[in-house]
């Protein structure tokens, strides 16, 4: 489904809700408290600014009594192409999170990528793809890309190791721009990142992990690995994941410092291009 098409269909839902709960004769703060959401969410689900989850929308079914008419809107929504199987989830929570914070051990997060950046990574995982398969993917990582300039963007804090800064991903310009695009929103104070460099030595944690809080929900934490994600929903786990990630934040640089090695490490792949 096109990019286009697919925000069409959210209108449409927010339209369709706002029709049937009016219909039923019930405010956005009482409909709300029966779907364990808040008011303002009704809102800006009717708004389309913000995309519910699945169980909410089935929630919205049973106390609208609509026949499963918003689970499957949302469901046709969900089930996108342009995600692996086991990232949909996670694609569809980062999307209600007013606040994430990734650790990235050697890639840059999806969230801070260029299209050049995606189309590298995505091109290395899928040699044999077709072009269309590798722009599908590539748009995928645009798309969600856009939360971090919606009006309503959550508070997005990274930390980076330094392998991050130093793997030319896609070759040294693709890779200049790519770090030069973090250092441009970090100093718009649009993202928070530091890097954890190479002097820290061992550090808590060897593999991806994103934490999202969530207004009316417990935060949860995505971990990925081969072919594979896993949605940490457990308090205990997360908690523990969590005191983990900030034993990385007390050793990563200062965001200060942390900009200045992010400039440095774009001039010196620019300077590899032979261009300044």
């Amino acid at each position: 489904m096109a990019n286009g098409s697919r925000q069409a269909v959210w209108e449409f839902f927010g339209t369709e809700l706002k029709r049937r709960r009016e219909d039923a004769g019930i405010t956005q703060v009482e409909l709300g408290l029966r779907v364990f959401v808040s008011g303002g969410y009704i809102g800006q689900f009717e708004q389309a600014i913000r995309k519910p989850q699945l169980d909410v929308a089935q929630r919205i079914d049973e106390a609208l009594q609509t026949d499963g008419i918003f689970e499957r809107l949302c469901r046709q929504l969900i089930d996108d192409p342009r995600y692996a199987d086991y990232f949909a989830k996670a694609a569809e929570l980062e999307a209600l999170a007013t606040k994430i914070c990734e650790f990235a051990p050697a890639l840059v997060p999806g969230l801070l990528q260029t299209a050049e950046y995606a189309r590298a990574i995505t091109l290395s995982m899928n040699p044999f793809a077709p072009d269309e398969y590798i722009e599908e993917k590539v748009s995928g990582r645009v798309e969600r890309s856009r939360i971090l300039k919606d009006a309503t963007r959550p508070e997005y804090w990274a930390i980076l190791h330094e392998n991050v800064l130093r793997i030319p991903v896609g070759g040294s310009a693709v890779m200049a721009e790519q770090l030069e695009y973090v250092a441009a929103l970090a100093r718009k104070r649009a993202v928070l990142v530091q890097v954890l460099p190479y002097a820290a030595g061992a550090y808590a944690m060897t593999g991806m992990i994103t934490f999202m809080d969530f207004e009316d929900a417990p935060p949860t934490a995505y971990t990925e690995a081969v072919y594979s994600g896993n949605l940490l929903d457990d308090p205990a786990v997360v908690m523990r994941a969590q005191s983990a990630y900030d034993q990385l934040r007390a050793a990563a640089l200062s965001p200060e410092a942390s900009l200045t090695l992010v400039e440095s490490a774009a001039e010196d792949h620019r300077r590899c291009t032979g261009t300044t």
